[in-house]
């Protein structure tokens, strides 16, 4: 990121002065989709892409925003009714409102910020943004009195009551907490976490964009959701005590098999084996073993795509490019329906992967993926 360009378009369009620049990443999640609205883990990591803020408080109650990558300037308020129309500006007024919130006496300031997080490839661009303005709102007008997870929350909420997406906390959290060299278990019944070594030395880690739009069409998403719910209620008959998926072993599955239809215990069987399969790649991170890191990342991918169905034919042939060219793990990140293959990759078959992939995938479908390559970061902070 160039913080020397954003100070350069930070000292243009406003007084000629400069303010403080602060930054946050975007982020990968190496495994663990669909497991947070069913208790179960995640396991993400910040990158080395994201947002870069200049920001400099203004001695008015208004804050004046550029943002230079749109080459669009917006001013407002800081009152319920101010709200900005364009889109990118809701994110920093919903972080102001919600910051104001938790006690923290926001003033007007100018910023202009920009990013280098791919759009659309799932590496959640706007929770790198909320978490910028979060930490420094929290710094230059609160003292730092809220705390990293309550910042993180700052910027959910903001998805939820500004931007009108219902959001998990794990974009948000990632964002927050990232650090070099680690990703992070989350549990997201408990909020409890950890983080563990992630240095693989001999393999890259690497991003295949299918450029299919990535949406989770609402309506699949709420349907996936009603499966796991289905499934939770008819174990619930024999086991009372279980409240998620999460609760659930593979066994109580099968008891309640006759009580949920064929595609309730499917959607069910996969977020249980995945829910294990964090749990697992933990394990092998810990003892360095990338190969069963990679081997659950393959059995993930077949899940997402048979069991939960949310995968598409572009993700499902970058998978088998991964498989062909000896592509250590691979599967689909996300929500699904579109946006990237996440890959581990050893350093010599890199160059080959690559090129072998975008030549197959370009003459199948008639243009190239996007690649990026993933370096694990730090999280939130202040760039001087």
């Amino acid at each position: 990121m160039d913080t020397e360009y954003v100070r350069s378009r930070f000292i243009k369009h406003f007084d000629g002065t400069t303010g403080f620049l602060y930054a946050s990443p975007g982020r990968i999640n190496l495994i663990g989709e669909h497991t947070d609205y069913n208790g179960g883990f995640v396991f993400p990591g910040a990158v080395d892409k994201g947002m870069i803020a200049e920001i400099k408080p203004n001695g008015t109650d208004k804050v004046k925003a550029y943002s230079i990558d749109l080459k669009d300037y917006v001013e407002f308020g800081l009152n319920e009714e101010d709200a900005p129309r364009a889109s990118w500006a809701r994110y920093i007024f919903g972080v102001c409102r919600e910051t104001i919130k938790r006690g923290v006496d926001v003033k007007g300031f100018n910023t202009a910020f920009a990013g280098d997080v791919p759009l659309g490839a799932g590496m959640s661009s706007s929770a790198a943004l909320e978490s910028t303005y979060a930490f420094a709102l929290n710094e230059l007008f609160g003292e730092n009195k809220i705390d990293k997870f309550e910042l993180a929350k700052v910027g959910q909420a903001t998805e939820h009551n500004y931007c009108g997406v219902n959001c998990g906390i794990m974009d948000q959290f990632a964002s927050v907490f990232g650090k070099a060299g680690s990703l992070i278990r989350l549990d997201c019944r408990s909020l409890e976490y950890q983080y563990f070594p992630f240095h693989p030395e001999g393999y890259r880690l690497v991003l295949m964009d299918s450029v299919v739009k990535h949406e989770l069409a609402s309506s699949a998403y709420n349907k996936r959701r009603q499966s796991c719910e289905a499934a939770v209620a008819a174990i619930q008959k024999k086991h009372p005590h279980v409240e998620f998926l999460r609760d659930c072993t593979m066994a109580m599955l099968e008891e309640a098999k006759a009580d949920i239809s064929a595609e309730d215990y499917m959607r069910a069987e996969y977020v249980i084996e995945e829910i294990q399969r964090v749990l697992d790649v933990c394990e092998a991170l810990e003892k360095d073993d990338y190969e069963t890191v990679g081997k659950k990342m393959y059995e993930t991918h077949h899940g997402m795509s048979k069991l939960y169905e949310v995968s598409c034919k572009e993700l499902d042939f970058l998978n088998d490019c991964a498989k062909e060219y000896g592509v250590t793990g691979s599967r689909v990140m996300g929500g699904g329906f579109g946006g990237c293959t996440i890959n581990l990759v050893k350093d010599e078959l890199y160059d080959n992967f690559v090129e072998k992939t975008k030549a197959a995938f370009k003459a199948k479908f008639g243009r190239s993926p996007k690649v990026y390559d993933v370096v694990i970061g730090d999280g939130s902070r202040r760039l001087e």
